[in-house]
């Protein structure tokens, strides 16, 4: 081996610049994986001081990793977007229309028919009288066998102050005139008709409990004036009105009721009859059973 060779000063790299290197500057090289060369030393001084040669390798691996002196700022963080606030939706409920400060007459069991066609004319005990355009009183004879009681006036009604009018008042003639009665009659071939609420609810709403309880003394002073042997009740509310009831029209059906002591006979009302034709053939069994109940009837006076 030729020991001249390896110890030439020429033969080896220029380390001159490794003593400058400081430890900060030597942890920054090792965290980015660059591996500082260092010269051997002498023989000699490997044997006299072994420890001090191993003295910057070591401290290159155990240097702690200082943050670099230019890392990057994180850009800072933009503000979230502030949201308007979500109105939460409102489901519209029917609500009363509210009343004013005159109220039904409290006599109303005692009026005879100017006396009560006035009343109601004038009555805004539950407010509906805000919208209406007209009462709607009843019409026909007012001493008729037959009674035919619906729910609220519809919109062509509140113009016309009539029940029954339009597309369902023609098919409730055609359904009368089947039967020998009409709005035009007298006595036995008659039939009055009324609603259960005399004023139109606003948009062909549903009538409310509170408007109903409001108008029930109307109807009931209507029947007993009338004394009808027979009443035919057309639709949900006019039905649950009548009896005090709520179960359905399908369950009432087929079946004699009382009101004041008048049979009462449930059928459809003739809107629903135009919506839903397959029942008319149910609608005519009803008519059929209140011809055969009146006619048990005929000796047999309402209670007035």
């Amino acid at each position: 081996m030729n020991d001249s060779a390896t110890n030439d000063p020429a033969d080896r790299p220029d380390a001159s610049f490794v003593p400058l290197l400081d430890a900060r500057q030597r942890a920054m090289l090792a965290e980015m994986g660059v591996r500082v060369w260092a010269p051997r030393p002498p023989v000699a001084a490997q044997i006299t001081a072994p420890v001090a040669a191993e003295a910057p390798s070591t401290s290159v691996e155990r240097a702690p990793a200082p943050a670099p002196a230019s890392a990057p700022v994180a850009p800072a963080a933009r503000p979230a977007p502030v949201r308007p606030p979500v109105k939460e939706a409102v489901v519209a409920v029917p609500q009363p229309v509210a009343a004013t400060a005159r109220h039904r007459p409290a006599d109303v069991a005692a009026m005879d028919w100017p006396t009560l066609e006035a009343a109601v004319a004038g009555c805004e005990a539950c407010g509906l009288c805000r919208s209406r355009q007209n009462t709607v009183f009843g019409v026909g004879d007012r001493q008729a066998d037959w009674m035919v009681i619906g729910e609220a006036p519809g919109e062509n009604e509140d113009l016309q102050g009539e029940p029954f009018v339009g597309v369902a008042g023609q098919l409730l003639d055609n359904m009368l005139r089947a039967v020998g009665r009409s709005r035009s009659g007298s006595g036995a071939q008659a039939a009055y008709i009324a609603n259960v609420l005399k004023c139109r609810p606003p948009a062909n709403r549903n009538p409310l409990p509170e408007e109903v309880a409001m108008c029930e003394p109307y109807l009931a002073r209507q029947v007993a004036l009338v004394q009808p042997k027979i009443i035919l009740a057309m639709g949900r509310f006019a039905v649950q009105s009548l009896l005090q009831t709520s179960e359905p029209i399908g369950k009432l059906r087929g079946q004699v009721h009382r009101y004041q002591g008048v049979p009462v006979i449930v059928t459809y009302h003739p809107a629903y009859l135009l919506r839903t034709p397959t029942d008319k053939a149910k609608a005519w069994a009803d008519l059929c059973l209140a011809l055969e109940t009146a006619a048990a009837s005929e000796d047999t006076p309402a209670a007035v």
